[in-house]
């Protein structure tokens, strides 16, 4: 994403995200579901707007414990459809709720979101979106593939050349690991 470091240093929205979060290895669940969250949240907007809503996405969700989010019946779709504050889109609320499951699920078999994603890697982008897609919903190619680059799980974040590169290679994303 080479034209992110070019534009994102400096800008009001994306310069935090671009400078502490993107390509950083993540192991929290929350933070891990929240990533996937709102990459299915941006499908078909741009990142500007989702990271505009991310705190009220962040409210809405509850912090986007997967166990709290996981209960989410009719009532609390109804509350998130009728949330002007956030992007609202059915598919994409339902997929979140269904994700929900899936990772709670995971924390049982795998003991995190987080081991199931360090069970698999290292994948192929394509293996990771296979696996995704039989997985979740709603993931398709460039979700998958900025959700497992946002959380460091593959490459590309950043240009070798851009400044913020060094620090996720100090932090050992896992990418650069070899496993399995």
């Amino acid at each position: 994403m080479s034209g992110y470091c070019d534009s994102a240093p400096g800008h009001p929205v994306h310069a935090s995200y671009h400078d502490t979060e993107y390509g950083f290895p993540v192991s929290d669940d929350k933070v891990l579901f929240e990533r996937l969250a709102l990459e299915i949240m941006q499908a078909g907007l741009s990142w500007e707007i989702t990271l505009k809503k991310r705190p009220a996405l962040f409210a809405a969700f509850e912090g986007f414990d997967p166990a709290v989010v996981t209960r989410y019946g009719e009532a609390e779709r109804a509350r998130l459809l009728a949330d002007a504050g956030i992007i609202r889109n059915r598919l994409k609320i339902d997929a979140i709720i269904h994700n929900a499951g899936i990772i709670c699920g995971m924390q049982d078999s795998h003991g995190s979101f987080g081991g199931w994603l360090d069970t698999h890697h290292p994948l192929d982008k394509a293996g990771w979106v296979k696996l995704f897609k039989k997985t979740f919903r709603f993931t398709g190619g460039e979700i998958v593939g900025e959700f497992l680059m946002s959380t460091g799980y593959l490459p590309g974040a950043h240009r070798d050349d851009c400044p913020i590169q060094a620090l996720i290679l100090a932090a050992n994303p896992p990418w650069r690991r070899q496993s399995r």
